[in-house]
Parts: structure tokens; C-alpha cells; sequence
């Protein structure tokens, strides 16, 4: 039954509370009406305490921090390594580098000396990087850099601390590709040129060979002769490795014009070769010259030899070279005779197709292992140039010859070996549209630079 008397009680004590309180507080009327008829007055009692009138009460915790100069202590203690980078400088051995490299180890450049690969770090060219890292004291803890193989393979060879040794390793490099463009125009000769576009010297050499059925870089060359490549290099961490193949070429030979593209043949038994813009292959039966580098001496006619002073039909062209210059085969073939005959001295016959031979004659030497019945590829090395038998001075008697009879072979046809067709002439137009496109940018670049320099 409900109390009336309890409840005025009740709602006077609430309205004095709220009276007096300094802050207002908006409380639901009926919120506070059902509490009430639930619990009674002891309901609203227990109201949260203002927190402005809380104590604030500070609490400090120690923790235990390691001592700053314990820890310097510490430092001090341990070993202090250094690690150094240094470029390879003309003229540079081994001491002198390990000298700027801080590395005062006299067993280290022992090892280096002597261990099979470690030895590979006298491999000293010019602007190679190599590091080490050393103890305060000089001695070597590792040394690292980048080497070449014989197989134009780049490793990277390490050299470092086991125990109180040293342990030395190669692994492949890995190596970032990249794909450049560069001209350049003949004042004096074509490695002038290419060093002047600074064209890695593996490049030029690339350039010789691309275009030798056509030129003779000795002899045809002349000034204002103009080219553009556009090959790969190689870098490893932002440094220069080496370059690669030459992906497109053109070459201005006075008024000819000769262009070439790479292109890989899916076909295995063909590979890759160098084809014109049009599909048709550059390489051709035989080469022009079989060195790469020389000057006719002696051309094919009558003249009054040399040595007997009598005149005589000339069967060979001469080409001038030092002494020791690599002398290659001029077409694919077998070797058909090594040996030294009367005045024609230490003299190769490479038997072709079609009765057609080849004799190279006077060199000083033969190439290593070469013998009768062996077959040879165009462009590899049979032999040295020399001045053996009847010969005044050290040259290339170079001789072609269709079914046994002497044919001149500056003036004589030679046509191209194979062409693309099919899909894979297709294939290949796709890839000369990418080359063409660069070589338009080349030349872009080199009429800006040509307008800025006005």
C-alpha cells in the first residue's frame, strides 16, 4: 500500500538536495520517480562525486636505466670496424690499392697472392670499385669486387676472415640491364669515334664485326663517316659492369648506308644474327677481310715480286698487320692443309663449298690444336700473322680460289647465306619497328643538342 506521508518526506529532502547544489543537473523526472518507488530514498544516496573536487594524488615509479657511461664503456671495448671503398687506378698493384683501401695485412695480400681465386683480385682495370673492411689496426675482415671470366661471365669474388685464415669464393653477379643509344661521326678512326661517344670498347669491336662483309675498317673508312647503335650494358648497384650486344646498328660509309638488327631465330639450328631492315641476313658467305684491322699491301695483279724482281701475276691479296695479329676464317669450312710449303711459309687451305678454297699464307704461327680435317667457323682465329718463307716484312697473303683457280677476292660476288620468312619475318618487323623508333629518337636528341649549342 503506498505511503503518502513517506513519499512527501522523500520529495522535500530531493528538492532541498537539488537546491543546493552550485550545479545544475538535469535529471528525468520519471527516471527519478521509478527509482524512488523501487528502492526508496536510499536510491538516490550514492550520486558520483564531482571530479573537480577529487584529491589528485601523483604516483612515481623507479625504473632502472643503464648507465650512459657504462654504455660508452662498452663501445669502447668492442672492436671498431671500418669499411672502405676505393676505384681501381692506372698503374695501381695490389699494395697500392690495399694501402688506400686502410688494409695493413700482410696475410691477407699473401692469400691474395697466392689462392687460385683470390688471385683474381689482380684483375687491376682501371675504374673498377673495390671494398674492405678492416679493424681498426688494419687487418682485413673482407674484401669484395667484381671480376670478369673468360667466358664474359661477371662474378662477384669475396675474400674473408676464417679464423685465423682467410677463405676466398665467386658467385654469379647479379647484374641489372639496361639499353643505351649512341652516335658518333669518324674524324680519325673508329675506335677515336666510339671513345669519344664513350661506347665501351666490347661494343666497337661488336661494330667492326657486324659490318666487316661490307667494310673494310682499315681502308674504306672516311671522315664524316657517321654511326648509331643501340646496345645493352650491365650494371651491378649502380656501377658500370660491361656492355653487351649491340641490339641495332647503322653505319654511313661515304654515300652507302648500312643498317643491321639483332634478331634471335626460334629456329635452333640458325640462332641469332644480324639482318638488314629488311629481313635479309648480313652475314655473308665470306667475309671481306680475314683481319680486322690492316691495309692492302698488295692487291690481285701482275707485279714485280719482291724478291726474285721478276713480273708475275699476283694470286692472293696482301694485307700489311704486325706481327702476332689473329688471322680469321674468312667462310665455315674444313681445314684442309697445315703445314709450311716452299715460299708461301706456314701456310692454312680451308676447303668451302662449291670447289671453292681459301689459303692463308706467311703467318708466324698456327692457332693451337689446329689440324687437318677440323671445322671452322667464319671469324675464328687458324693462325698468326708473320713473315715466314718468301716475305720482306710480316703480312697476310690471302688467296680464294673456285675449282683450284685464283679469283680476286675484293671484286668477287659473294652472296648473303639465309633470310627470314614466315612468322618469323613477322616476328622480326615488330622488332625493327621498336629499332627504328629508337634510332628517330637518337637523332632527335643529337638535332636538339646541335640547337643548343648555337
Amino acid at each position: 500500500m503506498f505511503n503518502s506521508d513517506k513519499f512527501n518526506r522523500v520529495r522535500s529532502s530531493t528538492r532541498h538536495f537539488l537546491g543546493s547544489s552550485r550545479k545544475t543537473r538535469i535529471i528525468s523526472a520519471s527516471a527519478l520517480f521509478l527509482a524512488i518507488c523501487a528502492f526508496g530514498a536510499a536510491a538516490v544516496a550514492p550520486m558520483a562525486p564531482d571530479a573537480a573536487n577529487l584529491t589528485i594524488r601523483s604516483i612515481v615509479q623507479e625504473m632502472d636505466l643503464p648507465d650512459i657511461a657504462d654504455q660508452i664503456a662498452s663501445l669502447e671495448q668492442s672492436p671498431q670496424l671500418y669499411i672502405h671503398e676505393e676505384k681501381i687506378r692506372y698503374g695501381d698493384t695490389l699494395a697500392s690499392v690495399l694501402m688506400r683501401l686502410g688494409v695493413d695485412d700482410d696475410a691477407a695480400e699473401s692469400f691474395i697472392k697466392s689462392d687460385p681465386v683470390a688471385r683474381n683480385v689482380l684483375q687491376l682495370k682501371s675504374g673498377k670499385r673495390i671494398q674492405a673492411q678492416t679493424t681498426e689496426d688494419g687487418q682485413l675482415q673482407w674484401l669484395s669486387m667484381l671480376t670478369d671470366s673468360r667466358d664474359d661471365t661477371t662474378k662477384n669474388l669475396m675474400v674473408s676472415r676464417d679464423g685465423e685464415g682467410f677463405k676466398a669464393y665467386e658467385a654469379p653477379a647479379e647484374l641489372e640491364r639496361r639499353v643505351e643509344m649512341h652516335a658518333g661521326t669518324i674524324q680519325s678512326s673508329l675506335f677515336a669515334a666510339t671513345d669519344a661517344a664513350q661506347i665501351p670498347d666490347n661494343v666497337a669491336r661488336q661494330i667492326v664485326d657486324m659490318f666487316a662483309t661490307d667494310i673494310d675498317f682499315a681502308s674504306d673508312l672516311q671522315r664524316g663517316d657517321r654511326f648509331d647503335v643501340v646496345y645493352e650494358t650491365f650494371w651491378q648497384n649502380g656501377e658500370f659492369v660491361r656492355g653487351g650486344r649491340i641490339l641495332a646498328g647503322e653505319f654511313q660509309n661515304g654515300n652507302k648506308n648500312y643498317q643491321s638488327i639483332w634478331f634471335d631465330d626460334e629456329a635452333p639450328q640458325l640462332g641469332g644474327g644480324y639482318y638488314n631492315f629488311d629481313g635479309k641476313s648480313l652475314k655473308k658467305a665470306f667475309l671481306k677481310s680475314p683481319l680486322k684491322f690492316s691495309r692492302i699491301s698488295s692487291v690481285f695483279s701482275m707485279r714485280k715480286h719482291p724478291i726474285s724482281g721478276k713480273w708475275k701475276q699476283h694470286t692472293g691479296v696482301d694485307f700489311a698487320a704486325t706481327t702476332g695479329t689473329p688471322i680469321r676464317a674468312a667462310a665455315d669450312g674444313v681445314v684442309d692443309m697445315v703445314a709450311t710449303q716452299n715460299g708461301y711459309g706456314n701456310i692454312v687451305v680451308l676447303k668451302h663449298w662449291s670447289n671453292i678454297t681459301t689459303a692463308y699464307a706467311h703467318m708466324s704461327r698456327f692457332a693451337s690444336g689446329l689440324h687437318k680435317g677440323e671445322k671452322v667457323s667464319q671469324g675464328d682465329v687458324i693462325g698468326y700473322v708473320g713473315s715466314t718463307g718468301w716475305a720482306t716484312g710480316p703480312h697476310l697473303h690471302y688467296e680464294f680460289r673456285v675449282a683450284s683457280k685464283a679469283r680476286d677476292p675484293m671484286s668477287v660476288d659473294i652472296p648473303n647465306v639465309q633470310a627470314l620468312n614466315g612468322p618469323e619475318l613477322k616476328r622480326f618487323h615488330s622488332v625493327a619497328g621498336d629499332m627504328t623508333h629508337r634510332f628517330v629518337l637518337l637523332r632527335q636528341e643529337e638535332n636538339a643538342a646541335k640547337l643548343a649549342l648555337k
